[in-house]
Protein backbone atom coordinates (compact mmCIF):
# COMPACT_ATOMS: atom_id res chain seq x y z
CA UNK A 1 0.00 0.00 0.00
CA UNK A 2 1.20 3.68 -0.76
CA UNK A 3 0.81 4.81 2.74
CA UNK A 4 1.37 8.82 4.47
CA UNK A 5 1.83 8.79 8.18
CA UNK A 6 1.13 12.85 9.18
CA UNK A 7 2.74 13.95 11.97
CA UNK A 8 4.09 16.94 13.41
CA UNK A 9 1.03 19.95 13.88
CA UNK A 10 1.27 22.91 15.64
CA UNK A 11 -0.05 21.61 19.16
CA UNK A 12 1.93 21.10 22.60
CA UNK A 13 2.40 17.18 22.05
CA UNK A 14 4.01 18.08 18.32
CA UNK A 15 6.96 16.23 19.38
CA UNK A 16 5.36 13.12 20.70
CA UNK A 17 3.73 12.56 17.38
CA UNK A 18 6.94 12.85 15.19
CA UNK A 19 8.40 10.03 17.23
CA UNK A 20 5.15 8.60 17.46
CA UNK A 21 4.82 8.70 13.64
CA UNK A 22 8.86 7.74 12.80
CA UNK A 23 8.53 4.93 14.43
CA UNK A 24 5.41 3.30 12.32
CA UNK A 25 6.81 4.80 9.27
CA UNK A 26 9.80 2.53 9.75
CA UNK A 27 7.62 -0.38 10.70
CA UNK A 28 5.28 0.00 8.05
CA UNK A 29 8.52 0.40 5.65
CA UNK A 30 9.62 -2.90 7.09
CA UNK A 31 6.23 -4.69 6.20
CA UNK A 32 7.04 -3.52 2.87
CA UNK A 33 4.48 -0.72 1.95
CA UNK A 34 5.43 2.80 -0.14
CA UNK A 35 5.33 4.85 2.96
CA UNK A 36 6.31 8.91 3.39
CA UNK A 37 6.49 10.14 6.89
CA UNK A 38 4.91 14.03 6.25
CA UNK A 39 4.62 17.30 8.82
CA UNK A 40 1.04 18.58 8.20
CA UNK A 41 1.91 21.69 9.08
CA UNK A 42 5.04 22.37 7.19
CA UNK A 43 4.11 20.19 4.55
CA UNK A 44 6.56 18.92 1.51
CA UNK A 45 7.43 21.66 -1.14
CA UNK A 46 7.79 19.64 -4.14
CA UNK A 47 7.14 19.69 -8.07
CA UNK A 48 3.44 18.95 -8.11
CA UNK A 49 3.85 17.02 -11.21
CA UNK A 50 6.57 14.87 -9.07
CA UNK A 51 4.62 14.38 -6.10
CA UNK A 52 3.56 10.16 -7.05
CA UNK A 53 7.52 9.76 -6.53
CA UNK A 54 8.05 10.99 -2.88
CA UNK A 55 5.95 7.84 -1.86
CA UNK A 56 9.59 5.96 -2.78
CA UNK A 57 12.18 8.59 -2.29
CA UNK A 58 15.07 7.01 0.06
CA UNK A 59 14.55 9.07 3.01
CA UNK A 60 10.85 8.48 3.18
CA UNK A 61 10.71 11.69 4.85
CA UNK A 62 12.28 10.35 8.45
CA UNK A 63 14.34 13.61 8.84
CA UNK A 64 11.67 15.30 10.04
CA UNK A 65 11.62 13.38 13.23
CA UNK A 66 13.67 13.46 16.26
CA UNK A 67 13.61 12.84 19.85
CA UNK A 68 11.27 14.17 22.21
CA UNK A 69 12.68 16.27 24.79
CA UNK A 70 11.36 16.64 28.59
CA UNK A 71 9.85 20.02 27.37
CA UNK A 72 6.62 20.98 25.68
CA UNK A 73 8.08 22.29 21.82
CA UNK A 74 8.55 26.27 20.72
CA UNK A 75 5.29 25.92 18.21
CA UNK A 76 6.00 29.75 17.72
CA UNK A 77 9.78 28.64 15.92
CA UNK A 78 7.59 26.08 14.30
CA UNK A 79 5.86 28.73 12.97
CA UNK A 80 8.45 30.81 12.02
CA UNK A 81 10.30 28.06 10.27
CA UNK A 82 7.23 27.81 7.54
CA UNK A 83 8.91 29.07 4.13
CA UNK A 84 6.25 30.35 3.21
CA UNK A 85 4.77 31.80 6.09
CA UNK A 86 1.01 31.05 5.39
CA UNK A 87 -0.84 30.20 8.96
CA UNK A 88 -3.02 27.43 7.14
CA UNK A 89 -2.78 23.94 9.51
CA UNK A 90 -2.68 22.26 6.54
CA UNK A 91 0.99 22.52 4.99
CA UNK A 92 2.32 22.48 1.06
CA UNK A 93 1.14 19.38 -0.48
CA UNK A 94 -0.49 17.88 2.34
CA UNK A 95 -4.08 17.11 0.93
CA UNK A 96 -2.14 16.40 -2.69
CA UNK A 97 -0.10 13.60 -1.51
CA UNK A 98 -2.69 11.75 0.85
CA UNK A 99 -5.16 11.99 -1.23
CA UNK A 100 -2.75 10.07 -3.63
CA UNK A 101 -2.14 7.55 -0.46
CA UNK A 102 -4.11 4.44 -0.37
CA UNK A 103 -4.70 5.98 3.61
CA UNK A 104 -3.31 8.52 5.95
CA UNK A 105 -2.21 6.79 9.20
CA UNK A 106 -2.79 9.56 11.59
CA UNK A 107 0.08 9.72 14.10
CA UNK A 108 -0.78 13.28 15.16
CA UNK A 109 -1.64 14.35 19.04
CA UNK A 110 -3.52 16.66 20.16
CA UNK A 111 -4.67 19.92 18.71
CA UNK A 112 -6.44 20.21 15.42
CA UNK A 113 -4.94 16.50 14.55
CA UNK A 114 -6.82 15.09 17.39
CA UNK A 115 -9.69 17.33 18.06
CA UNK A 116 -11.91 16.14 14.62
CA UNK A 117 -11.61 18.93 12.83
CA UNK A 118 -9.20 17.41 10.85
CA UNK A 119 -11.02 14.20 10.40
CA UNK A 120 -13.86 16.18 9.39
CA UNK A 121 -11.97 17.91 6.70
CA UNK A 122 -10.43 14.83 5.15
CA UNK A 123 -14.17 12.95 5.13
CA UNK A 124 -15.32 15.98 2.37
CA UNK A 125 -12.14 15.37 0.44
CA UNK A 126 -12.59 11.59 0.06
CA UNK A 127 -9.25 10.92 1.92
CA UNK A 128 -8.87 7.61 4.19
CA UNK A 129 -7.59 8.11 7.44
CA UNK A 130 -6.83 6.08 10.57
CA UNK A 131 -8.53 5.82 13.96
CA UNK A 132 -11.93 7.28 15.01
CA UNK A 133 -13.90 9.70 12.76
CA UNK A 134 -14.84 13.46 13.50
CA UNK A 135 -17.57 12.80 15.86
CA UNK A 136 -15.56 10.99 18.24
CA UNK A 137 -12.85 13.14 18.12
CA UNK A 138 -14.42 15.96 19.16
CA UNK A 139 -16.35 14.45 21.60
CA UNK A 140 -13.52 12.51 23.33
CA UNK A 141 -11.15 15.56 23.15
CA UNK A 142 -13.35 17.72 25.22
CA UNK A 143 -12.84 16.86 28.84
CA UNK A 144 -15.62 18.71 30.74
CA UNK A 145 -17.60 16.65 27.88
CA UNK A 146 -16.32 13.56 28.23
CA UNK A 147 -17.32 13.83 31.92
CA UNK A 148 -21.05 14.82 32.02
CA UNK A 149 -21.42 11.80 29.11
CA UNK A 150 -19.67 9.58 31.85
CA UNK A 151 -21.76 10.48 34.48
CA UNK A 152 -24.63 10.55 32.56
CA UNK A 153 -24.48 6.45 31.48
CA UNK A 154 -22.48 5.22 34.72
CA UNK A 155 -19.30 5.38 33.98
CA UNK A 156 -17.50 6.39 37.70
CA UNK A 157 -15.23 9.81 37.22
CA UNK A 158 -14.21 12.10 39.67
CA UNK A 159 -16.34 14.56 40.38
CA UNK A 160 -15.70 17.84 38.60
CA UNK A 161 -16.78 20.86 36.46
CA UNK A 162 -15.61 23.17 33.33
CA UNK A 163 -14.48 26.89 33.79
CA UNK A 164 -14.11 29.62 31.40
CA UNK A 165 -11.74 31.73 32.01
CA UNK A 166 -14.60 34.87 31.43
CA UNK A 167 -15.99 33.06 34.42
CA UNK A 168 -15.40 35.72 37.71
CA UNK A 169 -16.31 33.52 40.34
CA UNK A 170 -13.99 30.70 40.61
CA UNK A 171 -13.79 29.72 43.88
CA UNK A 172 -13.62 25.94 45.04
CA UNK A 173 -16.31 26.12 47.10
CA UNK A 174 -18.34 28.31 44.20
CA UNK A 175 -17.58 25.06 42.25
CA UNK A 176 -18.61 22.94 44.78
CA UNK A 177 -15.55 21.33 45.71
CA UNK A 178 -12.33 21.20 48.16
CA UNK A 179 -8.89 21.09 48.15
CA UNK A 180 -6.80 19.19 46.82
CA UNK A 181 -8.35 19.27 43.47
CA UNK A 182 -6.77 18.94 39.63
CA UNK A 183 -6.24 21.14 37.46
CA UNK A 184 -5.99 20.75 33.78
CA UNK A 185 -6.83 22.44 30.11
CA UNK A 186 -9.75 21.31 28.88
CA UNK A 187 -8.48 19.81 25.57
CA UNK A 188 -4.96 19.29 26.29
CA UNK A 189 -2.91 15.87 25.99
CA UNK A 190 0.13 14.39 27.71
CA UNK A 191 -0.55 15.90 31.12
CA UNK A 192 0.59 19.46 30.03
CA UNK A 193 -0.63 22.23 32.09
CA UNK A 194 -2.01 19.57 34.51
CA UNK A 195 -1.32 20.49 38.16
CA UNK A 196 -2.56 18.86 41.22
CA UNK A 197 -2.95 22.03 44.17
CA UNK A 198 -3.53 21.37 47.57
CA UNK A 199 -4.00 25.04 48.90
CA UNK A 200 -5.77 28.08 47.48
CA UNK A 201 -2.54 29.84 46.45
CA UNK A 202 -1.69 26.75 43.90
CA UNK A 203 -4.69 27.04 42.87
CA UNK A 204 -4.76 30.47 42.03
CA UNK A 205 -1.21 29.80 40.01
CA UNK A 206 -2.65 26.58 38.37
CA UNK A 207 -5.58 28.36 36.76
CA UNK A 208 -3.35 31.01 35.97
CA UNK A 209 -1.04 28.71 33.92
CA UNK A 210 -3.70 26.31 32.52
CA UNK A 211 -5.44 29.35 31.43
CA UNK A 212 -2.36 30.11 29.05
CA UNK A 213 -2.93 26.78 27.21
CA UNK A 214 -6.83 27.11 26.31
CA UNK A 215 -9.55 29.24 27.63
CA UNK A 216 -11.33 26.52 29.74
CA UNK A 217 -10.09 24.15 32.24
CA UNK A 218 -11.15 21.50 34.13
CA UNK A 219 -11.78 21.06 37.55
CA UNK A 220 -12.00 18.04 39.41
CA UNK A 221 -11.05 16.04 43.22
CA UNK A 222 -8.03 14.68 43.12
CA UNK A 223 -8.08 10.99 43.45
CA UNK A 224 -4.82 9.41 44.96
CA UNK A 225 -4.63 5.68 43.59
CA UNK A 226 -2.76 3.65 41.18
CA UNK A 227 -2.45 4.88 37.48
CA UNK A 228 -3.28 2.55 34.51
CA UNK A 229 -4.49 2.57 30.97
CA UNK A 230 -6.38 -0.09 28.77
CA UNK A 231 -6.78 0.48 24.91
CA UNK A 232 -9.23 -0.65 22.81
CA UNK A 233 -9.45 -2.19 19.32
CA UNK A 234 -12.31 -2.91 17.34
CA UNK A 235 -14.29 -2.86 20.40
CA UNK A 236 -12.41 -5.11 22.18
CA UNK A 237 -10.43 -4.22 25.26
CA UNK A 238 -6.76 -4.68 25.76
CA UNK A 239 -4.54 -5.86 28.75
CA UNK A 240 -5.03 -3.15 31.41
CA UNK A 241 -1.24 -1.80 31.79
CA UNK A 242 -0.07 0.05 34.81
CA UNK A 243 2.02 2.77 35.10
CA UNK A 244 4.14 3.94 38.11
CA UNK A 245 6.20 6.90 38.29
CA UNK A 246 9.46 6.85 39.72
CA UNK A 247 8.72 10.59 40.98
CA UNK A 248 5.28 12.50 41.09
CA UNK A 249 2.69 11.80 38.65
CA UNK A 250 2.41 10.54 35.06
CA UNK A 251 3.48 13.68 33.58
CA UNK A 252 4.74 15.27 30.56
CA UNK A 253 8.59 14.09 31.20
CA UNK A 254 7.69 11.37 33.27
CA UNK A 255 5.77 10.32 30.15
CA UNK A 256 8.84 10.69 28.08
CA UNK A 257 12.09 10.91 29.83
CA UNK A 258 13.99 7.22 29.62
CA UNK A 259 13.79 5.62 33.09
CA UNK A 260 11.22 7.97 34.48
CA UNK A 261 8.69 5.26 34.57
CA UNK A 262 8.28 1.57 34.96
CA UNK A 263 5.52 0.24 32.95
CA UNK A 264 3.44 -3.39 33.97
CA UNK A 265 1.66 -5.27 31.78
CA UNK A 266 -0.51 -7.62 32.09
CA UNK A 267 -1.02 -4.89 35.17
CA UNK A 268 -0.79 -6.67 38.92
CA UNK A 269 -3.91 -6.40 39.58
CA UNK A 270 -7.44 -9.24 40.23
CA UNK A 271 -8.71 -10.83 37.59
CA UNK A 272 -12.35 -9.16 38.73
CA UNK A 273 -10.28 -5.39 38.99
CA UNK A 274 -8.70 -6.05 35.40
CA UNK A 275 -12.35 -7.58 34.07
CA UNK A 276 -14.07 -4.16 35.26
CA UNK A 277 -11.42 -1.95 33.40
CA UNK A 278 -11.97 -3.89 30.72
CA UNK A 279 -15.41 -3.76 30.34
CA UNK A 280 -15.65 0.18 31.70
CA UNK A 281 -13.14 0.76 28.95
CA UNK A 282 -15.41 -0.69 26.12
CA UNK A 283 -18.54 0.88 27.70
CA UNK A 284 -16.70 4.69 27.59
CA UNK A 285 -15.41 3.71 23.82
CA UNK A 286 -19.05 3.79 22.88
CA UNK A 287 -20.54 6.11 24.88
CA UNK A 288 -18.49 8.83 23.23
CA UNK A 289 -19.25 7.67 19.85
CA UNK A 290 -15.70 5.85 19.05
CA UNK A 291 -14.57 3.68 16.78
CA UNK A 292 -11.35 1.72 15.12
CA UNK A 293 -9.27 2.62 18.04
CA UNK A 294 -8.33 4.44 21.34
CA UNK A 295 -7.24 4.13 25.12
CA UNK A 296 -8.89 4.83 28.36
CA UNK A 297 -7.22 6.19 31.51
CA UNK A 298 -7.76 5.09 35.26
CA UNK A 299 -7.07 5.71 38.82
CA UNK A 300 -7.51 2.32 41.25
CA UNK A 301 -8.28 4.23 44.93
CA UNK A 302 -7.01 1.98 48.32
CA UNK A 303 -10.72 0.89 48.47
CA UNK A 304 -11.16 -0.94 44.92
CA UNK A 305 -12.85 1.82 43.36
CA UNK A 306 -11.99 2.50 39.55
CA UNK A 307 -12.03 6.05 37.91
CA UNK A 308 -12.06 6.42 34.29
CA UNK A 309 -10.51 9.80 33.36
CA UNK A 310 -10.68 10.19 29.75
CA UNK A 311 -10.50 8.56 26.19
CA UNK A 312 -7.13 9.31 24.01
CA UNK A 313 -8.88 9.09 20.81
CA UNK A 314 -4.68 8.94 18.63
CA UNK A 315 -2.89 7.14 21.40
CA UNK A 316 1.04 7.23 21.66
CA UNK A 317 2.10 5.19 18.96
CA UNK A 318 5.74 4.48 19.53
CA UNK A 319 6.91 0.23 20.53
CA UNK A 320 7.46 1.70 24.08
CA UNK A 321 3.79 3.21 24.27
CA UNK A 322 1.38 2.34 26.19
CA UNK A 323 -0.86 0.62 23.67
CA UNK A 324 1.98 -0.97 21.85
CA UNK A 325 2.52 -2.69 25.03
CA UNK A 326 -0.45 -3.74 25.18
CA UNK A 327 -0.59 -5.27 22.49
CA UNK A 328 2.38 -6.98 22.61
CA UNK A 329 0.89 -8.47 25.85
CA UNK A 330 -1.90 -10.41 23.95
CA UNK A 331 0.92 -11.40 21.28
CA UNK A 332 0.12 -8.54 18.64
CA UNK A 333 3.57 -7.18 17.68
CA UNK A 334 4.38 -3.35 16.80
CA UNK A 335 4.63 -3.68 13.21
CA UNK A 336 1.09 -5.98 13.26
CA UNK A 337 -0.30 -3.82 15.47
CA UNK A 338 -0.08 -0.64 12.78
CA UNK A 339 -1.13 -2.88 10.21
CA UNK A 340 -4.33 -4.05 12.62
CA UNK A 341 -5.43 -0.12 12.82
CA UNK A 342 -4.78 0.13 8.97
CA UNK A 343 -7.11 -2.96 8.47
CA UNK A 344 -9.74 -1.77 11.29
CA UNK A 345 -9.99 1.85 9.90
CA UNK A 346 -11.00 0.11 5.96
CA UNK A 347 -13.10 -2.06 7.35
CA UNK A 348 -15.07 -0.09 9.96
CA UNK A 349 -15.07 3.23 8.17
CA UNK A 350 -14.61 2.30 3.79
CA UNK A 351 -15.82 -1.48 3.50
CA UNK A 352 -19.24 -1.00 4.31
Amino acid sequence: MKIIVLAGGLSTERDVSLSSSAEICKTLLAKGHDVFLLDVFLGFPYDIDKLEEVFTLPGHGLEIAKNVGTTEPDIDAVKASRPDQSDCFLGPNVIELCRMADITFLGLHGGEGENGKLQATFDLLGIKYTGPDSLGCAVAMDKGFTKQVFLQTGIDTPAGVSLHKKVKENSLEALGLTLPVVVKPCSGGSSIGVYIVNSEEEYEDALKKSFKYEDEVVIEEYIKGREFACGVIGGKALLPIEIIPKTGFFDYANKYQDGATNEVCPADISSDISDRMMELTVKAYHALKLNVYSRADFLLDDAGNLYCLEMNTLPGMTAASLLPKEAKAMGIEYGDLCELIIQKSLEERYQK
